[in-house]
């Protein structure tokens, strides 16, 4: 009862921080609310994203240590940090904590974090592709107290609004909303103090984490002991293409104890796509807190029995002057390989084998515009829709989920189209599922999305695109299933979509809009990932893609009329339900042909056994191949990726 209790503070200040958020990441869901006891240690929290549990009892701690004196810890005070150094995500990730009083007494802490739409960095947005250090992004500010007596400080509303200056309304209504957030924690700890007693409520945060640390580790005893590994690759750091092993994890799980060992993984290098090691860990939470410990409390004591080994020197533990605006990009490894060890490892258990999940796309294809909005507001912001309908992955008995949300915030969710052409200088005429975006399998992956977006009502919009799985996607499949698609970079210019609309006649589905390429203008197809650049009115600034999940299983083993529904709702294609599935399909009568599509099947399984080769002869032969260097500039040395010279920033 009393977990409920705080389950209830939190998810009602969680809402508060929703409504009182400007940003479209805000507005969305990339939020988190929390709990802490008086020394730090998370609780309880509500999400949103669960990047964020990992990474503020780390502020909290540190003010407490350093602080405590001087400037001191008042009732009434307002704390602010985004410095991945001190424990952040990335400096786009802002965190206000305010302590919880009772009587005088410190009992407790409340904190609220959210993804802010500006940095003051050297491009818009806050994650900057072409920052090569630390000193490129922007406002990176170490635990503060920015607000004494309830009431945050004008001269910090003012930093702020500074470092906020492409959208400074955006950025400071955030900050605000995130302190009230927190305060309404606070408001409420205090009323449960008055009535129940403080020592009760001290107590019953220390009763909650010993329940939280005996249910992970009577859950992680349950499992086989062993090895577990996934290898993860990227094919891009910001807009420099090439092959990068972005996690080599080895899951070792002993008794009640698991070892997340990414020894392997590349070598830090000059971009921005790095992650300090508390982010590479709260990557790793975001899966575990979702699936794994789905039913304990979000609460640091869940993670008791887990160690990590991260080497310094890799794109996952780099320098203190590296750059780390970019860090939820590079853990995309990270978020992709997890879900895979852990699926090795828990689908021999009779209780968690129906938890098992394929890998979720996971791709982060974050869109960026920024200029002046028709209503002659300064704007700089990451448009939500795109990553907040990706694909889940597929799963023992059922397909993914389609278009399910945002991986790194399960619980977020995506704007209608309305509002955002009511907000941005942008009209989207096409929103829909984005067909074979899927990864296939006996139960495919989730599919994901497509937009169009058009510069409309002002002459210029400026866009990036922060973004890579052009050549490669990072996502494993599960036990034969086939990754997800990968992702262009589509734009038209020189389109005066709109007042060339009624003449051309375009049609509103995508695929028949791109194989006919009927909208007039230049067609640009270039990588994923894109520098801010300028796009005119009527210009179709990009198709706003989201991924679709990794697959489950053998496509052979998918149930025909399973893939022929697919084909009704135009999520999958007839030609790959042919070519993939091995399905045989009556499209006048929209029926699937089962004896022919067992025919086929059974063929394709001969051809199999043909094409096969004695392991050992197959291994021989791989080890033996090597990609050209030209594209393992970033990638260290073949095939250990070890580092080959020191980065050296200034």
């Amino acid at each position: 009862m009393g977990f409920q209790r705080t389950n209830d503070i939190v998810d009602e200040a969680l809402e508060v921080f929703q409504r009182s958020c400007r940003s479209s990441m805000g507005i969305a869901g990339d939020v988190m609310v929390a709990l802490f006891t008086a020394d730090g240690d998370l609780v309880n929290a509500a999400a949103g994203t669960y990047l964020h549990a990992i990474i503020q009892p780390i502020i909290v701690k540190f003010i407490r240590k350093h602080y405590a004196r001087n400037p001191g810890i008042a009732e009434g005070d307002i704390w602010c940090a985004n410095d991945a150094l001190y424990g952040g995500i990335h400096n786009p990730d802002v965190v206000c904590l305010v302590p919880i009083f009772h009587e005088g007494m410190l009992i407790a802490w409340a904190g609220a974090a959210n993804h802010t739409t500006e940095t003051g960095a050297i491009e818009p947005g806050g994650m900057p592709v072409s920052a090569s250090s630390r000193f490129e992004e922007g406002l990176n500010l170490p635990p503060v107290k920015i607000g004494q007596g309830g009431e945050i400080r004008e001269d910090w509303l003012e930093v702020f609004g500074a470092y906020g200056i492409r959208a400074p309304q955006m950025v400071v209504t955030d900050l605000k909303a995130r302190a009230t957030a927190a305060d309404r924690v606070r408001t409420r700890i205090v009323e449960l103090a008055d009535k129940e007693g403080r020592d009760w409520v001290v107590g019953l945060m220390r009763k909650m984490m010993l329940v939280a640390e005996e249910g992970a580790r009577r859950r992680i005893a349950s499992w086989p002991d062993g090895k577990f590994r996934c290898v993860t690759f990227s094919d891009a750091l910001g807009t420099q293409q090439g092959l990068v092993r972005s996690a080599y994890l080895t899951l070792e799980k002993t008794g009640d104890r698991l070892l997340f060992d990414f020894t392997g993984t590349s070598p830090e290098n000059t971009s921005s796509y790095h992650a300090h090691v508390q982010s590479t860990v709260g990557h790793v939470a975001n899966y575990v807190y979702s699936n794994v410990f789905y039913d304990l409390p979000i609460s640091s004591a869940t993670f008791a029995p887990m160690d990590f080994k991260i080497p310094r020197g890799t794109v996952l533990n780099p320098d203190d002057r590296a750059a780390t605006s970019n860090a939820v990009m590079v853990c995309t490894g990270v978020m992709s390989a997890t879900p895979n060890v852990f699926a090795k490892l828990m689908f021999s258990s009779q209780e968690d084998w129906r938890r098992v999940v394929a890998s979720a796309s996971n791709a982060g294809n974050a869109m960026v515009i920024a200029g002046l909005s028709q209503w002659g507001l300064p704007f700089a912001d990451m448009i939500a829709y795109s990553i907040n309908t990706e694909g889940q992955g597929g799963r023992p008995t059922m397909n993914g989920m389609d278009s399910f949300g945002f991986p790194w915030c399960p619980f977020g969710r995506a704007p209608d189209v309305e509002l955002m052409e009511n907000e941005f200088p942008i009209l989207i005429p096409i929103s829909q599922h984005w067909p074979d975006s899927c990864g296939h399998g006996k139960h495919r992956g989730g599919v994901g999305t497509v937009q169009v977006w058009v510069a409309h009502q002002a002459p210029m919009v400026f866009f990036m695109a922060i973004a890579d799985n052009s050549k490669i996607q990072t996502p494993q499949p599960l036990f034969g299933g086939y990754a997800p698609c990968t992702v262009p970079g589509l734009s038209v210019r020189s389109a005066d979509f709109v007042r060339r609309l009624p003449e051309t006649g375009v049609g509103m589905d995508f695929r028949t809009l791109v194989d006919q390429a009927n909208v007039p203008g230049q067609w640009v197809n270039e990588f994923n990932g894109r520098v801010v650049r300028p796009y005119g009115e009527g210009d179709v600034i990009t198709f706003g893609f989201s991924a679709g999940g990794a697959g489950y299983g053998d496509p052979l083993e998918a149930d025909p009329e399973a893939v022929t529904e697919d084909i009704r709702q135009g999520k999958v294609s007839a030609e790959t339900a042919a070519r993939v599935y091995r399905v045989a399909y009556d499209a006048e009568r929209q029926l699937p042909l089962l004896e022919e599509t067992e025919r086929l099947r059974q063929q394709e399984r001969r051809s199999r056994l043909s094409r096969g080769r004695p392991y050992a002869e197959f291994a021989a032969e791989w080890a033996g191949l090597k990609p050209s260097d030209e594209i393992l500039v970033n990638y260290g040395s073949w095939p250990e990726a070890k580092a080959l010279q020191p980065v050296i920033r200034m």
